[in-house]
Parts: structure tokens; C-alpha cells; sequence
């Protein structure tokens, strides 16, 4: 059986202080940049058991200021070219998306045939979050059922029971160095190493915990 814990976050242009060091008698000093709109919001799943353990899965979505009335996709494209960032990027992470994540997380395959299954059920821990309980959502558990996905929501109010929670927090106050950006294609850019960074950290951590379990058997 295959376990992650999946969950999103957002990341703002300027990026929550946190502790640093400066010389003796000078103040640090971190500029601020007004969001306007913009924001770099993540969707992930830590796998914690099961052969994919270690795995960090993610994917990234950038929300930008609204443009007057409806727009139309020449619009958003030259919105989205404007800020240095691909179209299809652009955006909430919605139930479509996170439907999407889900198809993703569980390797099935972009033609797959009908009635496919995983080989080993995957167990996907959530919380309740509206977009994780949307009527699409609903709609898509029977599907994801018959392939072998099974959707575990927390108790309401446990952030702490998600084994995701304490990967954001150090992708957000470690990873991160530099705290504020002036453009969003610069907090993507800053968002997308951190999350590499850390992913590459996750799968070592767990590399050498199963050797030094190995050794101690």
C-alpha cells in the first residue's frame, strides 16, 4: 500500500518574517511588496509508506491581479506573458486541478485503458477543505475507488495530524532565504528550488533511515 499526505499552500510576494542575524548596531531590514493580486499557490503529497516513500509530489499554480470584465484566453495568455509565467499556470487550484493531482499522484497513465487500477491501493490524507469535498470531487471517488484510491479526510481543526504541515513550514522559513520579491515570476522561480531543494532533502532523509534500519536488524 502506497500513503501520502496531501495539502496546499501559498506563498505570498513577501514572505512572513522570520529570525536572521545582522551586525551589532544595525537594524535588518526586509522590503515589502504589496501582493496586488499575485500569489504562487502549491498543491503537494508527502508519501510516507509504501515503496514511494520519501516522494514529494507537487504542482504549482500562480494567481494574478483580475482583469476587468470577462476575459477571454488571448487576454489571459497576454496577461500571463506579461508576467513572465505559462498560461495554463494561471489560476486557482480548483476541483479540476486538484482532480487532476490526484490522477497524477496515482501514475495512472495519459491513455489509460478503461478500468485501469493501480497495483498497490493508494490511501491519500487530506483535509476538508472545500475543494477537496466539491461536488466534482464527490462525483470522482468511485471512479478513483475502482482504481485503487482511497481519499482519508482528518478531523476538522488537526493540521498537526498531516504529515505535510511541518514541509511547508521549512520550505516557507528555511528554504527560502531571500524574503521578498518584487515580481511573481521571481517568487515561481524562488518557490519552484525551494520545493526541488527540499524534495531532494526528503529522499536522502529517507534513503538513510531505511539504511540505518537495515544495519540495525
Amino acid at each position: 500500500m502506497d500513503l501520502c499526505h496531501l495539502d496546499e499552500a501559498g506563498f505570498a510576494l513577501t514572505l512572513p518574517t522570520s529570525s536572521s542575524w545582522s551586525r551589532v548596531g544595525q537594524r535588518l531590514t526586509v522590503p515589502y511588496e504589496a501582493p496586488q493580486g499575485r500569489r504562487v499557490n502549491v498543491i503537494g503529497a508527502y508519501f510516507t509508506h509504501g515503496p514511494l516513500a520519501g516522494r514529494l509530489e507537487t504542482a504549482r499554480y500562480v494567481r494574478l491581479p483580475k482583469l476587468p470584465g470577462k476575459p477571454d484566453a488571448r487576454r489571459l495568455a497576454e496577461q500571463a506573458a506579461a508576467h513572465g509565467v505559462a498560461v495554463e499556470t494561471v489560476g486557482p487550484i480548483d476541483s479540476e486541478r486538484f482532480i487532476a493531482f490526484i490522477w497524477r499522484l496515482a501514475g495512472r497513465p495519459a491513455r489509460a485503458p478503461r478500468g485501469w487500477m493501480r497495483e498497490r491501493p493508494l490511501v491519500i490524507v487530506l483535509d476538508n477543505y472545500s475543494v477537496h469535498k466539491s461536488q466534482a470531487v464527490k462525483a470522482a471517488r468511485r471512479e478513483w475507488a475502482a482504481a485503487g484510491v482511497l481519499l482519508w479526510y482528518l478531523p476538522a481543526y488537526s493540521p498537526e495530524l498531516s504529515r505535510i504541515e511541518a514541509i511547508w513550514q521549512r520550505i516557507k522559513y528555511r528554504r527560502m532565504r531571500r524574503r521578498s520579491h518584487d515580481q511573481v515570476i521571481d517568487l515561481l522561480n524562488a518557490v519552484e528550488g525551494a520545493l526541488a531543494a527540499e524534495a531532494v532533502a526528503l529522499r536522502n532523509a529517507h534513503a538513510e533511515t531505511v539504511h540505518s534500519l537495515r544495519l540495525a536488524a
